[in-house]
């Protein structure tokens, strides 16, 4: 069986038919809340529609997802974000049956819209260098994924937008079997520009931080010097669009 695991922070709006979509899938045991310190009602809803919820023990999406690893009872963990209504039917079934069938270890998701400024400006090319091998992954900063808890246990999940990649990047190192999946469309809310400004630093130091520190790592400080660099122009573009 499995256990969704949701990070919610402040998505009183939709939290309640996240849950009741989680719930509704008969491989799903057990639906998890970590909620961020919300200041509107998610906490109440989200109790009230049945779901198990717990209070993240540091702020940031990272350590929602790290705590509510900790508190799984299932091998199996899948991660839903809080603010997507509706989720493509077979949602769950798509992240989870390749992990079930021991096909794979992890999977992550790609879905049907274009691909995000961020992931095309400042993921995919600092990746391409870094670890050209992720360069299969269409949507490598997707947070709808689904993996092995023992796994999930051992990596690092870092508190800021770099969370979802890294997670990939940890994967990789670590020489899980994985795949991506296309879980069909979805209508994701566009970030301000002022938030990619900060998701894009923050992602591009994922990626930089975990090349210089992985054990295959050949890139000398010049190298390094250079693509924080080219790192800061993307943020610059970024902003100034």
């Amino acid at each position: 069986m499995v256990t969704v695991i949701i990070p919610t922070l402040n998505e009183a709006e939709n939290i309640v038919s996240v849950i009741r979509f989680a719930q509704a899938d008969t491989l799903v045991s057990e639906v998890i809340v970590v909620d961020d310190k919300s200041t509107d009602n998610t906490v109440s809803l989200a109790k009230n529609a049945g779901a198990k919820v717990i209070t993240s023990t540091k702020l940031g999406k990272g350590a929602s997802m790290k705590d509510g690893v900790l508190c799984a009872q299932n091998n199996i963990v899948l991660f839903l974000d809080g603010d997507i209504d509706p989720y493509p039917h077979f949602t769950i079934p798509l992240l989870v049956q390749p992990i079930v069938d021991y096909e794979v270890d992890f999977v992550k998701s790609s879905f049907n819209r274009n691909a995000g400024r961020v992931t095309e400006l400042v993921a995919k090319p600092l990746l391409s260098i870094f670890f050209p091998e992720l360069m299969r992954f269409s949507q490598p900063l997707s947070g709808m994924i689904a993996g092995k808890k023992a796994l999930f246990e051992q990596i690092d999940f870092r508190d800021d937008y770099g969370v979802d990649i890294g997670i990939l990047i940890d994967m990789h190192l670590m020489h899980v079997r994985m795949k991506e999946v296309e879980i069909g469309y979805i209508e994701n809310k566009s970030k301000p520009w002022h938030a990619l400004g900060k998701m894009s630093k923050e992602v591009a130091q994922t990626i930089i931080l975990k090349a210089a520190r992985s054990k295959n790592a050949h890139y000398n400080l010049e190298e390094l010097s250079v693509m924080n660099e080219i790192r800061s122009q993307m943020e610059f573009a970024l902003t100034e669009y």
